[in-house]
């Protein structure tokens, strides 16, 4: 009931007269100017029924007075219509044929049955997803819809209910918000609509949205990045997804690529709007991960059956997508199986020593007070919050080293404090120790080798080394290459981690090599120049400037060893066709020619791509027709050749 002002509502303001139910009870909500009047008791089908409001209990709440209520009655009269029987709005006419709905801001009324049930309070998505179990017969209009009911838990699977409510889109999710449910009917059931991978177009799935589906075919487990945050994973048909520019060079072939892989691979989600899920419900064999039920990228999926949503996960970080909700879905069924088993051990590839790199995530042994580097300014700490969850961490990470039995570990993300006692990386080796034996690894004091304080820089976190005394001795220099222009890259702002060079004798043979632990910026936040645009993400020519002054350096034998064997490790932050990894790749064979033909003999043109080596030469005679890419390599300046 709406008054054309605010107005106060005094006894016997409304009644409901009914010719089979009587006098009904009325609950009243809402005011002061729009009012909700819900009877006590359903009405009855078919009744006929008088509503009066009575005017001289209804007053106006302004000071203008006379007149201060009503001049008159006002009645009117109707007969109820069963909600359950009446004509009502199809779904699929609300839903459409695009991407909004063309009802949207309008209240309707309509019918569907219950295929999905997260009502409830966050983290659920509260509402529920009803179908119309019989559709409208075009492809391109969904079936099914999303009704947003607050915080109410007014339905099961299954119930077939009427739902009156206004459409609107949330984050291009078509909805009702309900004002009224009613239920109809229960135990309804909806056969799921068969959908495979890849899909046509971007936009394909728009005509499933909020529909009951299943997806017949084996499905790869692709990606599991997200799986521990928000209970969720990414799955393809045909294996897995491979990085565009680990297959081909920037550009063109990349980003068909990945056009290709964007229409092939589909979020499997939880049944909940919240991060860090506990249990998080998706492993091998239907049951809950853990450290004896793992998910390995690889593994499969048959017949997964659940409603497909186009939500985030409860987070900007995870996006709106179309997400297949297995859980709390009519009938819903997923079970991943075991297709990707972890080999027993690595491929033997000879050698006397292991060489390792290993992402700390942010190994931090201080809670609070942290600072950039040794006495610099005060920081977030980046790691644990608390000493309960660094045990877990450092824990872990102890029995991973462990595992690995690697001889040199170049390591990154570990807090820059320094190599004090009480320094993050002197935990780590001290716990190490405590598990392998006093004396078994050591680490690299940056500082004291270079003799230059916060040797790898000022940030909150730093590479490192450590290693087995028993096995191999540091020779040489320790070097640290921290030049503004490989910290910057080019940029405005110190943007790679400074890396780290450490000389190695084997105890047992006398052979020796250099190991160089590096971190690269990252693709995750932007730098000077754009995104290009070809697949290689933001801060590329950051990453490649740094690359190439890196190639310089070593070649310049920092470690003052002139040792020519030389492993370069640590996160890159780039696959293996863009253009960081080509120029290390393309000055590693410039040095083998020189190798072979004497430094100074060769000469080379970049023509846009970086050419390279397929694998190491015996001889320079066997350099020709091994190059890829678009790079002239001239051998003997008077005599080029083209390889």
């Amino acid at each position: 009931m709406t008054f054309s002002e605010p107005v106060s509502i005094g006894d016997g303001a409304f009644s409901l007269t009914c010719s089979e139910t009587g006098v009904a009870s009325l609950g009243v909500s809402g005011g002061p100017t729009t009012f909700s009047l819900t009877p006590d008791e359903p009405l009855v089908n078919g009744d006929e029924c008088s509503f009066l409001v009575t005017g001289t209990a209804v007053t106006d709440d302004d000071l203008n007075d006379p007149p201060d209520t009503m001049a008159a009655d006002f009645t009117s009269s109707f007969t109820v219509a069963d909600v359950c029987t009446a004509m009502v709005t199809a779904v699929p006419a609300i839903q459409g044929s695009g991407a909004t709905s063309p009802l949207a801001g309008q209240t309707v009324t309509t019918r569907g049955v219950v295929v999905g049930d997260y009502e409830g309070p966050s983290p659920t998505l509260r509402g529920f997803y009803i179908q119309d179990p019989e559709g409208d017969g075009d492809p391109e209009t969904s079936d099914a819809i999303f009704v947003f009911n607050g915080n109410s838990d007014s339905v099961d699977l299954g119930d077939l209910v009427a739902v009156t409510g206004s459409v609107a889109e949330f984050q291009d999710q078509t909805q009702i918000s309900a004002s009224s449910v009613v239920e109809c009917g229960t135990g309804v059931s909806v056969a799921p609509t068969e959908v495979t991978l890849p899909v046509a177009t971007a936009d394909y799935l728009e005509r499933y949205e909020g529909m009951l589906v299943t997806f017949p075919q084996m499905l790869f487990v692709t990606e599991h990045f997200q799986l521990g945050r928000f209970g969720q994973v990414v799955v393809s048909s045909g294996g897995r997804l491979q990085q565009p520019t680990n297959v081909f060079a920037p550009g063109d072939g990349a980003n068909a690529l990945q056009a290709r892989n964007n229409l092939n691979r589909l979020i499997i989600d939880d049944d909940l709007q919240s991060q860090n899920p506990d249990p998080i419900v998706f492993a091998r064999g239907g049951q809950p991960l853990s450290a004896s039920n793992t998910l390995r990228g690889g593994d499969t999926i048959t017949g997964a059956t659940g409603v497909l949503t186009y939500t985030w996960a409860g987070n900007a970080a995870s996006g709106n997508a179309f997400r297949l909700r297995p859980i709390g879905a009519l009938g819903g069924a997923f079970q991943f199986e075991a297709s990707n088993h972890r080999p027993e051990a690595p491929t033997e590839v000879g050698g006397d020593v292991t060489v390792a790199s290993l992402n700390l995530l942010n190994y931090f042994n201080s809670f609070t007070g942290c600072t950039q580097g040794v006495v610099g300014a005060t920081t977030d700490c980046r790691g644990a919050s608390n000493a309960e969850e660094f045990e877990r961490q450092w824990r872990k990470t102890v029995a991973a080293i462990r595992q690995i039995d690697a001889d040199v570990i170049g390591v990154n993300e570990i807090e820059n404090d320094g190599y004090g006692p009480d320094s993050a990386i002197a935990h780590l080796v001290d716990r190490l120790n405590q598990e392998t034996g006093s004396g078994t690894y050591a680490f690299i004091d940056a500082d004291a080798g270079t003799g230059e304080s916060n040797a790898l820089g000022s940030d909150a976190i730093k590479v490192g080394m450590i290693y087995r005394p028993g096995i191999v001795t540091p020779i040489g220099d320790t070097a640290a290459l921290n030049t503004t222009s490989f910290v910057t890259g080019g940029d405005n702002a110190e943007r790679n981690r400074p890396a780290l060079a450490q000389a190695f004798e084997v105890n047992e043979t006398g052979g020796a090599f250099v190991a160089t632990a590096n971190h690269l910026k990252s693709k995750g936040s932007a730098c000077d120049a754009p995104d290009a645009g070809d697949g290689q993400g933001n801060c590329n020519e950051v990453r490649a400037n740094a690359a190439l002054e890196l190639a310089e350096w070593l070649a310049s034998d920092p470690t003052g060893t002139s040792e020519k064997d030389i492993l370069i490790m640590g996160d890159l932050n780039s696959y293996a066709k863009e253009d960081p990894i080509a120029a290390l790749e393309s000055e590693g064979y410039v040095n083998l020619i020189e190798h072979f033909l004497g430094e100074g003999a060769y000469s080379y043109v970049f023509d846009g791509q970086w050419g390279y080596l397929d694998h190491a030469l015996a001889s320079a005679d066997l350099m020709k027709d091994q190059v890829t890419g678009a790079a002239e390599w001239h051998i003997n300046a008077d005599e080029p050749d083209i390889l």
